[in-house]
């Protein structure tokens, strides 16, 4: 029987996608595993794979189509022997596809509704493999294959009660038929506080009745651009803010810099490049993670259940990209030395610019650094990136005038800023944490003991 392959959701957070580039054309035999498509979210362009295998019948959305919702048909797989030409694929899902293509390449959010009738007039089809997954009581969303569905739905089985064993996690075929019908979920997660809810606001006027038309030039948001105003909306009207700000004397920090880079052999892979370069910023990430294990009440999410204690300091580096911002973590820097974290941050800035980033590498974390001194800039203010408690705002490191021992010296001097969410973190807690920050920057040897 004919199965919808539906558009997947490659994060916990994803909604929607491009559909960037088929791999695939119709009438080739898929196979698990075999890449399908590439699929652009507002981060990165991953590879969908196939969890089911067949025959590829029907291309209902064609590559380049953005704004394509999670779980609408993107194509259909016909199982073995089943002729293309019995699927009945409705007229308007023809319509609708052929005005996708055509509108495609002339402006972007024309081809944003248009998958969305697709997912209602593809049921024909395959009616149960349009459904959204199953989810548990928080509306979390359960990935699975279309086979493993409707073999569950046969079988009685809630597909929250299982583990996946296909790629990313997904639930395929083998899981549902190993498991026991009627099963009940063992328990269930409680949603993280700030997704959804909250106190009801109403909406800004729209900016255009205030501007003559022709008077502005109108750019079309894309997937990357929504996705960064309504997280962070939710994000600081629904996590209570406070900040706290403290200058740091980078005297110490700028001469074991100089030594260190001085210092540096060549790299294995090219020995006319030095192995290491470090930066500010790094020495910044190290006494971040130092201090976040020295002070574990820092190092922590907010559950509506619980305050989750992070093991290792996961520390996230905002990096500014063409399409907008992404915060890629270098996982345990508390176990790192200066010039693994500064190749790691190399590494990563580069991979988020070409939009190659996978998930695992921008997702989670327990604090965030946010460094606009390279621009001159003396001191700002960050917005909490959920699920983590707190994030720093990191300014140039300037020469000033400074008073020691009722003298007036000149010091190059770095102001830093914490903003922190009040659920988690006392006002004291957090400042026991900067004090403890700006102790590692001002003698950076003492990260070493």
């Amino acid at each position: 029987m004919a199965t919808n392959i539906l558009m997947p959701a490659l994060s916990p957070t994803m909604e929607e996608g491009k559909l960037a580039r088929w791999l695939v054309k119709e009438g080739d035999t898929v196979k698990s595993g075999d890449i399908l498509a590439e699929i652009e979210t507002d981060k990165a362009t991953m590879e969908f794979e196939a969890v089911d295998e067949g025959r590829i019948g029907k291309i209902l959305v064609p590559e380049g189509s953005e704004g394509v919702k999670v779980n609408a048909p993107i194509a259909v797989l016909l199982d073995e022997g089943e002729n293309a030409g019995a699927v009945d694929i409705p007229a308007a899902m023809k319509d609708i596809g052929a005005a996708i293509k055509a509108e495609a390449p002339k402006k972007a959010d024309a081809t944003a509704a248009a998958p969305q009738p697709a997912a209602a007039k593809a049921a024909p089809v395959k009616p149960e493999a349009a459904k959204p997954a199953p989810a548990a009581e928080t509306g979390a969303r359960v990935f699975a294959s279309p086979l493993a569905r409707r073999i569950a739905a046969g079988k009685g089985i809630d597909l929250s009660t299982l583990t996946g064993s296909g790629p990313r996690g997904r639930i395929v075929k083998a899981d549902v038929e190993n498991a026991k019908p009627g099963a009940s979920p063992a328990g269930t997660a409680k949603a993280v506080s700030g997704e959804a809810g909250g106190v009801g606001v109403a909406p800004l006027p729209d900016a255009k009745l205030f501007y003559k038309a022709g008077e502005y030039e109108e750019v079309p948001h894309d997937s990357m651009r929504k996705a960064i105003a309504k997280r962070l909306t939710s994000a600081k009207t629904l996590i209570p803010h406070y900040y706290l700000t403290i200058d740091c004397d980078l005297t110490s920090l700028m001469a074991t810099r100089e030594a260190l880079n001085a210092a540096a052999g060549p790299s294995s892979a090219d020995k006319k490049v030095a192995a290491y370069k470090l930066s500010v910023n790094d020495f910044v990430v190290k006494a971040s993670a130092m201090a976040l294990m020295t002070h574990p009440d820092v190092n922590a999410s907010w559950t509506d259940s619980a305050i989750l204690k992070h093991k290792h300091a996961d520390v996230g580096i905002a990096v500014a990209i063409p399409s907008g911002l992404i915060t890629p973590i270098v996982f345990a820097a508390e176990t790192k030395g200066l010039a693994q974290i500064s190749n790691a941050v190399k590494e990563l800035a580069g991979k988020a610019k070409d939009k190659k980033l996978k998930p695992q590498e921008y997702e989670g974390g327990s604090f965030s650094v946010s460094n606009l001194g390279m621009f001159g800039i003396k001191s700002f203010t960050s917005i909490i990136n959920p699920p983590q408690s707190c994030i720093i705002a990191v300014g140039a490191g300037e020469e000033r005038a400074v008073v020691r021992n009722g003298k007036i010296e000149i010091a190059t001097m770095m102001t830093v800023t914490m903003s922190c969410d009040h659920r988690v973190v006392d006002g004291a807690t957090g400042a026991k944490f900067l004090q403890t920050f700006k102790q590692f920057i001002e003698e950076p040897a003492s990260m070493l003991l």
